[in-house]
């Protein structure tokens, strides 16, 4: 399935029902009153999180959603049917924005949770309403009010635990094409990786979704390559797994780039926990490794993993530690929830 992490759409309400001019008709009853019905309301537009999906390729060939008008009010005060809704259907951690792109309507982190974007327009009211004592026959009624209309855009960021980051072929779809069911493209020359990927590993039975998300380049945070979309991506995680080709002539200049980036984009991405992973070190003698373990972990002072997606070297090491900071994450999250 193609993947979509943007759309924008053009929604509308319905329009309410008029209402109705009508007098009682029947036999032996000469001067029947006024009895026409109100009309009925539009249909509401609707947002919806959804289970099942984890793209906005849907919208690709389709941006108009609309509601159905309410009916028109009938005689013997019989109120017109409501239109229906229109409810529009989006996976989780699809964010609502205005037509400018950048106002927030709403963010859609669980499954159910749903926003009304437009309300339907009110029936009309029927001639029977204006009965009174100084006009018993009225030959009034209102127009339904129009539904209303607007232009939103729809943003997806994957809602995932961990999130790869890393320059153009660091071996990021190789590992988690290793640790999950999920299938990237993978080879040897940079941009391999065009969408984001979603992968989920089990680990000591515990469930952990990873992000995947292109190659990072310098200039990211400002869009170019797209690098702020896909580092938007990885914003929700609870940690950042930061993969470092070791055949790289400069590891630490490639931490470093990348690093700038994540800092550049926002300071909560910055804050989260990163772990380094030092890839593909089954082309390396050990006596390598470890040199280049101990330049990246004097330089950043952070722990460094030696692994390789095609051993499995390490692979556990690394799991480990994401599944840590996830259950800690959790357990922090959790008390906040139940503390007075």
């Amino acid at each position: 399935m193609k993947f979509l992490d943007q759309a924008k759409l053009f929604i509308s309400s319905g329009k309410g029902g008029n209402g109705c001019v009508s007098f009682r008709r029947e036999k032996y009853i000469e001067f029947g009153g006024p009895n026409g019905g109100d009309g009925g309301r539009g249909g509401d537009a609707i947002i919806r999180c959804v289970d099942g999906l984890n793209t906005l390729i849907d919208f690709r060939f389709k941006q108009h959603f609309s509601a159905k008008n309410g009916e028109d009010g009938k005689g013997s005060e019989k109120t017109g049917g409501n239109g229906q809704d229109i409810i529009i259907n989006v996976p989780k951690g699809t964010i609502v924005l205005e037509e400018d792109n950048k106002t927030v309507i709403a963010d859609l982190r669980e499954v159910n949770q749903e926003i009304l974007i437009l309300e339907g327009g009110n029936g009309g009211f029927g001639n029977s309403h204006f009965k009174g004592p100084n006009n018993q026959a009225p030959r009034k009624a209102n127009a339904g009010l129009i539904g209303e209309e607007k232009w939103i855009w729809l943003r997806l960021k994957l809602i995932a635990d961990a999130g790869l980051i890393g320059l153009p072929n660091a071996g990021k779809s190789t590992l988690i094409s290793s640790i999950s069911a999920a299938k990237p493209k993978v080879a040897d020359y940079p941009f391999t990786t065009l969408n984001p990927v979603l992968g989920i590993t089990n680990h000591k039975s515990k469930e952990i979704t990873i992000a995947d998300i292109p190659g990072l380049i310098e200039g990211a945070h400002d869009g170019k390559g797209l690098g702020d979309r896909f580092l938007g991506h990885v914003e929700r995680c609870s940690i950042l797994v930061h993969l470092i080709d070791s055949f790289s002539e400069d590891p630490y200049e490639d931490w470093k780039t990348v690093r700038h980036e994540v800092e550049s984009y926002s300071d909560e991405l910055a804050q989260k926990k990163e772990v380094i992973a030092l890839s593909k070190v089954d082309g390396l003698n050990e006596k390598d490794i470890k040199e280049k373990v101990d330049l990246l972990e004097g330089k950043t002072g952070k722990n460094v993993f030696p692994i390789s997606s095609v051993t499995n070297k390490g692979l556990e090491e690394i799991l480990n530690t994401v599944l840590n900071v996830i259950e800690e994450k959790k357990i922090k999250e959790d008390t906040k929830k139940w503390s007075p």
